[in-house]
């Protein structure tokens, strides 16, 4: 089970640069992205795409595998028995198709998206308003995250920043957090796909759910970022921007601490603000 290293996150390029009545070239270097077709392939079934999505190479069967999970297209990360490149078909295909086998066969129908999953909102293409909201229970992990930790989390993330720092896109990585002990970094160009590579690692990993994890989200919070960190068991998310109403509204019922505007030594907390120790 060993993803390509031969995909590269970055793409160079040559450009024209315009400064007044000046112009000229010079190379640069942009964020990769590429589709991913993920199928999923259940005991007695054949294989068959789930979704396609518009992703950054790399972490490729971590993020097949976070989506499973996350998308509750199996039921947890035991139900996974292998993941694979489908190396069949053209070349420029072969690291663009990943197989998920799983232990348990799978409904398909229930899970599979009707279009292609864009870079920014992993919701595009559900075929039913019925399956934005995975079945999973609400967090109560009892973890507490000291002030001093949260308001470090920006500059931990832009420290630990390598692609994205580099190129367009440096609102779309994503990060796990464990009261200040880094875990994983991920970096994608979607939002959703960068989580679902973390979940991915730790399904891998067999660390779920990371009760005792905070995840640091450089960009804004939608309702799926809160979705797919519940189901990964997430307590606390933080962010240095906005999420939305409707995520506010889901961390608040699925028992997520929603953190958010963190700049400085000032952030907001939008929903069970116990996880916050403003003494520590």
């Amino acid at each position: 089970m060993h993803d390509s290293a031969a995909r590269r996150p970055v793409t160079p390029v040559r450009v024209q640069v315009v400064d007044g009545d000046a112009a000229f070239e010079r190379p640069d270097r942009l964020v990769s992205e590429e589709p991913m077709e993920i199928r999923v392939h259940g005991p007695g079934q054949e294989p068959a795409p789930v979704t396609v999505t518009m992703r950054t190479p790399g972490n490729d069967f971590e993020l097949a595998v976070g989506f499973c999970v996350s998308e509750r297209v199996v039921p947890g990360p035991d139900d996974i028995a292998t993941v694979a490149y489908c190396l069949s078909g053209e070349a420029p295909q072969e690291y663009n198709v990943v197989t998920v086998r799983t232990r348990v066969p799978v409904d398909l129908d229930a899970h599979r998206r009707a279009f292609v999953s864009n870079a920014s909102c992993g919701l595009c293409g559900k075929t039913t308003l019925d399956q934005l909201e995975a079945n999973c229970a609400v967090v109560d992990a009892d973890l507490v995250v000291g002030r001093s930790v949260i308001v470090q989390l920006p500059e931990a993330l832009r420290r630990e920043q390598t692609v994205f720092d580099a190129t367009v896109g440096g609102e779309t990585r994503r990060r796990v957090h464990a009261a200040g002990a880094l875990l994983a970094v991920r970096e994608d160009v979607g939002r959703h796909n960068a989580l679902d590579k973390c979940v991915g690692w730790a399904s891998l990993e067999n660390r779920l759910p990371l009760a005792d994890a905070v995840l640091m989200v450089s960009g804004r919070v939608s309702f799926e970022i809160v979705q797919k960190a519940a189901v990964a068991g997430i307590p606390v998310i933080g962010a240095v921007s906005a999420p939305s109403s409707l995520a506010v509204q889901t961390a608040d019922r699925l028992g997520v601490t929603l953190v958010g505007f963190v700049r400085g030594d000032r952030f907001n907390v939008y929903s069970h603000a116990r996880r916050v120790d403003l003494t520590a």
